[in-house]
């Protein structure tokens, strides 16, 4: 069985003037402060693809990881000192929020997108449900300045993590010299979120050929879902990745225009990232805008609530001229036995994750 070890636990010689921030010394007005920083074991699973995240660039290291877990928790990073990333990002949930279809931020404000599962973020090309993002490390300056979710500004944020009696040694110990940066700030949390491996779900157990085996239903489902799900729901992230118009009513309250918020072109127009289907189960509501709120309202959506427009999927245009995918009632049953199967309880109960 393959695996990749990018990193094995090691200790490291940090250099003072180094911005990877490797100081094993750190200077304070009393006396220098010795700081151990291992690097962290990031292992890609047998099954996987490899990252597409640049490890070597910023390699999580245990003080980079609890920094970048504390600024996920920390309410600090919005307006109102209250919304923080694990606000609408919940470990229980897979990191997704099951309160609200959309998410809430500041002052009870209501955003017009679901929050979006946080796991395998190292493989990801893009980020969010439009591709707004192309680089992990500045993806969360979307929601901190978005108005409508953490509503701040990443200057204020620094200023206020520099003013904490915490933020400036956590940082130091991390990077190995004094200072407290947006650049430092975004690759904590990247350290944090790379290391959100989901792979040990009774799906990928079997891909490894480790001792499990599906149940009849369960193979069933597999053998539906790879001749009618797997075009977009491909391979092991159970994503390609790519952008597409599933036929979902237009909500005329949010109006929202998909990818092509983007890239300004009418040919992306309601297309949406194909979304990974690990952890499924917990992850509801589903769509982008939360509308759906059980796997069985999905797959009818499947067969019988698309809505026609010039962008949508050719691969749900029926021959007859009617759109969906025929899918019958016994199949959807079964579809749903493996999509289960794509849940990873040892992800969602992994205490390396969990808030303070």
């Amino acid at each position: 069985m393959k695996i990749t070890h990018y990193f094995i636990l090691i200790l490291l010689c940090w250099s003072c003037s180094s911005e990877s921030g490797d100081a094993d010394t750190i200077a304070t007005d009393d006396s220098p402060m010795t700081v151990t920083n291992p690097l962290l074991d990031f292992t890609v699973p047998s099954n996987f693809p490899d990252a597409t995240y640049s490890i070597i660039q910023n390699p999580p290291t245990e003080k980079g990881f609890e920094l970048g877990k504390k600024l996920f928790y920390d309410g600090q990073l919005a307006s109102d000192g209250v919304v923080s990333c694990g606000f609408c990002h919940i470990q229980s949930f897979a990191f997704t929020h099951h309160t609200h279809i959309t998410s809430h931020g500041v002052d009870g404000q209501i955003g017009t997108r679901n929050a979006q599962p946080l796991h395998n973020l190292a493989f990801m090309n893009e980020f969010t449900w439009d591709g707004a993002a192309t680089f992990l490390d500045t993806q969360p300056i979307i929601p901190i300045t978005a108005e409508v979710e953490m509503n701040e500004t990443v200057s204020n944020v620094i200023a206020k993590l520099n003013a904490d009696d915490d933020y400036p040694t956590l940082f130091a110990e991390a990077f190995g010299s004094e200072g407290v940066s947006a650049d430092r700030m975004f690759k904590a949390l990247s350290q944090f979120m790379v290391m959100m491996v989901s792979a040990n779900s009774k799906y990928d157990k079997l891909e490894r050929g480790e001792a499990v085996t599906f149940t009849d239903e369960e193979n069933a489902g597999r053998a539906v879902f790879d001749t009618k799900c797997a075009s977009c729901h491909a391979g092991t992230l159970q994503t390609d990745q790519s952008y597409r118009n599933n036929g979902l009513p237009v909500d005329p309250e949010f109006n929202d225009i998909g990818r092509e918020r983007v890239t300004g072109l009418p040919s992306d127009n309601r297309k949406f990232k194909v979304p990974s289907l690990r952890n499924i189960e917990i992850t509801f509501p589903y769509m982008h805008d939360g509308r759906l709120g059980t796997l069985e309202d999905v797959l009818d959506f499947y067969t019988d609530g698309m809505e026609d427009s010039p962008t949508l999927d050719d691969q749900f245009r029926r021959p007859d001229g009617t759109l969906g995918l025929d899918i019958t009632p016994e199949e959807k049953v079964q579809l749903i036995a493996f999509l289960k199967t794509l849940t990873d309880n040892d992800f969602i109960e992994d205490r390396r994750f969990a808030e303070f």
